[in-house]
């Protein structure tokens, strides 16, 4: 079955003084090198009707719906493609600065969003400009022993690598997307200072080494508690998954059923209002530690799940306790003054997109959360398809979506990340609800219509 398939590729690398995302607490850390350049990367996809869609892999770190919004709309302004089909996915490299709010872990640059925006755009519409008569091929393969749970001993991962592979008339590469389930950090710590693609970017490039004429995208999936083994060869990962991607290519089956069909989705999420208990006292103990300088059982209070790793916030801080100190009650501040004066009256219900992308029998479930893997698995579970890609970090940014024990133990995902976002924490309910909604428009992508690309508002 014959495609047209095009692709693109734009730099978004931020110029001078942008601050880099993610790591810890109002570290105004601006960028001084440049390991590798940062890319909006699109792959535009359309079937003999004229259908189409559009994949784009973003290396940033938390997407927004304003962003996507201004992305869309300028390329629904110079080509056919409809807003609804395009999906704009984030690699949420720790290296790369943020399109969405995160309190005190980078700040949000307008002049920076914009132009990264209009080049997201502008790869966009070159794919568009420049697609050919192409076959799709798709594969997988399981990568066991390269990732764990960091929030269980012995949590469920999603070991997949999924492979989506357009090869030209004459048998050339074209074009690659590889959707994984991995924290990209694992360079990180090499140089806080450097902005870089992390292991996303390293598997591209190895990919477009090992078969020339190709680009590929990294499309970033259920990591929400998942990061890679460390190893004393931050290399590691991305030879693995990169070698496990070639082999899920190798053994990759063509595309044969036609159509491409978009079908976006209005979800809203059930979330619950802090107690006035909660906000009041992170509020004391936060105003008192900034008054005093106190650090006496800092780890037992507040900080407890600050980040994932709690006791090791100080390293970020030049091994100051007292400046990590300082910086968590500083937050716990803005947190509490930001959420007090509507505390009572805010809605308890949070709204999301949610988007599936059907290209032949090639399933591309996308969401906007930082999804658990419990949860994943599941969406695995409920559609049984051996290409479902399932992408996170996607057309917006709604922070951790936690499963019920991450819950229940008030982990850094359930009980932090919202102060981060500025919502109200979910519920063991709101996966579900995501996983459902998913499914949802996953039927919708296979039922009967003459319209191909859809967007429905719960």
């Amino acid at each position: 079955m014959s495609f047209k398939i095009g692709v693109a590729r734009r730099i978004v690398t931020p110029p001078w003084g942008i601050e880099l995302a993610g790591l810890g607490y109002y570290l105004k850390r601006t960028w001084a090198r440049v390991r590798d350049n940062l890319h909006a990367t699109a792959l535009v996809l359309s079937d003999e009707t004229g259908a189409s869609a559009a994949l784009v892999a973003v290396d940033l770190m938390y997407n927004d719906r304003e962003f996507v919004r201004s992305v869309r709309e300028q390329v629904a302004a110079h080509t056919e493609l409809r807003p609804d089909s395009i999906c704009i996915n984030f690699s949420h490299s720790h290296n790369a600065p943020t399109a969405g709010f995160i309190r005190g872990a980078g700040e949000q640059n307008t002049e920076y969003l914009k132009f990264a925006a209009q080049q997201t755009a502008t790869a966009v519409i070159l794919a568009w400009k420049n697609g050919e008569p192409a076959k799709l091929y798709s594969g997988w393969s399981d990568l066991e022993g390269l990732t764990y749970n960091r929030t269980r001993e012995n949590g469920p991962v999603d070991p997949r690598v999924s492979v989506l592979y357009a090869e030209g008339e004459r048998g050339q590469p074209l074009a690659a997307a590889v959707n994984f389930h991995a924290h990209p950090c694992a360079h990180m710590g090499e140089d806080f200072h450097a902005v870089s693609r992390d292991v996303p970017g390293e598997v591209v490039d190895q990919l477009e080494a090992a078969l020339p004429g190709l680009t590929a995208l990294y499309l970033q999936g259920t990591c929400g508690d998942v990061n890679f083994i460390t190893t004393d060869r931050p290399s590691t990962p991305a030879c693995a998954l990169t070698g496990t991607a070639l082999k899920a290519l190798s053994r990759s089956r063509l595309v044969e059923h036609s159509g491409v069909r978009a079908v976006r989705r209005s979800v809203n999420l059930p979330t619950r209002r802090w107690t006035h208990e909660e906000v009041n006292v992170e509020r004391e103990e936060g105003s008192y530690r900034l008054k005093t300088g106190d650090v006496t059982g800092w780890l037992n209070g507040m900080a407890r799940a600050v980040v994932n790793q709690p006791q090791q916030l100080p390293e970020r801080y030049g091994g100051s306790i007292e400046q990590a100190v300082a910086a968590v009650s500083r937050f716990a501040m803005e947190w509490t003054e930001d959420v007090l004066p509507d505390l009572d009256t805010r809605p308890e219900a949070l709204e999301a997109e949610v988007e599936v992308i059907r290209i032949g029998n090639v399933y591309l479930a996308a969401h906007a959360a930082e999804l658990f893997s419990t949860l994943g698995l599941d969406l695995r579970k409920r559609w049984q398809s051996e290409d479902l890609f399932v992408l996170g970090y996607s057309n917006g940014s709604i922070g951790y979506m936690p499963d019920e024990y991450d819950i229940r133990r008030r982990g850094y995902g359930a009980y932090t990340s919202p102060k981060c976002t500025g919502q109200f924490p979910f519920t063991a309910e709101s996966g579900s609800a995501l996983i459902e909604s998913l499914v949802e428009a996953l039927n919708k992508t296979d039922a009967k219509s003459k319209t191909l690309q859809d967007h429905v508002s719960d």
